[in-house]
């Protein structure tokens, strides 16, 4: 069976990552195991996994420090894993750079498919059978066929959900779009109550693509409607 993806698990509960990697293996993947942040981080360089899922609390190198890590140098997608029910706590992992949260516990199956709703999001070919997407605004350029975005001629780090944002509030450029459609064309159905998510990402983007986050000039505000993307300028 040829392997759906490379997925790397960080968490010290042995019996957790090892009922995991039973099932995960067993549904295609090829599962990478780690106890700690620290090993994680050596796991990470030596399997280059298309997916990290990282437990908060762990000895050594917690699943924030690990997290914020691991965005430093790369943009591979990452879920955290949390017993932590606070929602402060889950807004700090999105914050620090986590594509997504899994509160324990969970069942197999609806860890298998937030996994598969991640990795769509990373899939390089989803936007093989759309019309190119080509956004110019000012030193802004937002180019799908190459999945790519620059700013002043230099190319930016998105990871897969921040681009994945960027190119439908791109390809609804003029519109106002509602937290509830975004969070139903990124996250999907099962995601639809969680409108922080949407402004977590928001912010996300305008710390890369704004020249002043805080005076956005490119994805604007609609209070209580939702968001709209700038006309493109050429």
């Amino acid at each position: 069976m040829t392997p759906k993806a490379r997925l790397l698990l960080v968490d010290d509960d042995e019996k957790l990552t090892n009922a995991l990697e039973i099932f995960l293996s067993r549904a295609g993947y090829e599962v990478y195991l780690a106890s700690n942040g620290l090993e994680g981080l050596k796991v990470l360089f030596r399997s280059r996994p298309d997916l990290v899922v990282v437990d908060v609390m762990m000895p050594y190198m917690d699943g924030w420090a690990m997290c914020q890590r691991i965005r430093e140098m790369s943009t591979v997608p990452i879920i955290l894993l949390t017993a932590l029910g606070q929602e402060e706590d889950r807004v700090k992992g999105l914050r620090l750079g986590a594509d997504d949260y899994i509160p324990k516990p969970f069942s197999l199956k609806e860890f298998e498919a937030r996994v598969q709703a991640v990795l769509r999001r990373s899939d390089k070919t989803q936007y093989a059978d759309k019309p190119r997407l080509f956004y110019t605004n000012e030193d802004l350029v937002i180019d799908s066929d190459r999945r790519e975005v620059r700013r002043g001629g230099q190319r930016l780090e998105l990871t897969a959900t921040e681009l994945h944002l960027l190119f439908f509030l791109a390809e609804n450029a003029g519109r106002v779009l509602s937290l509830h459609q975004i969070l139903e064309e990124v996250w999907g159905v099962d995601r639809i109550e969680n409108e922080h998510y949407v402004k977590l990402f928001i912010w996300r983007l305008r710390q890369k693509i704004e020249p002043d986050p805080a005076e956005p000039r490119y994805i604007l505000t609609e209070r209580g409607l939702g968001y709209r993307m700038a006309l493109p300028k050429v």
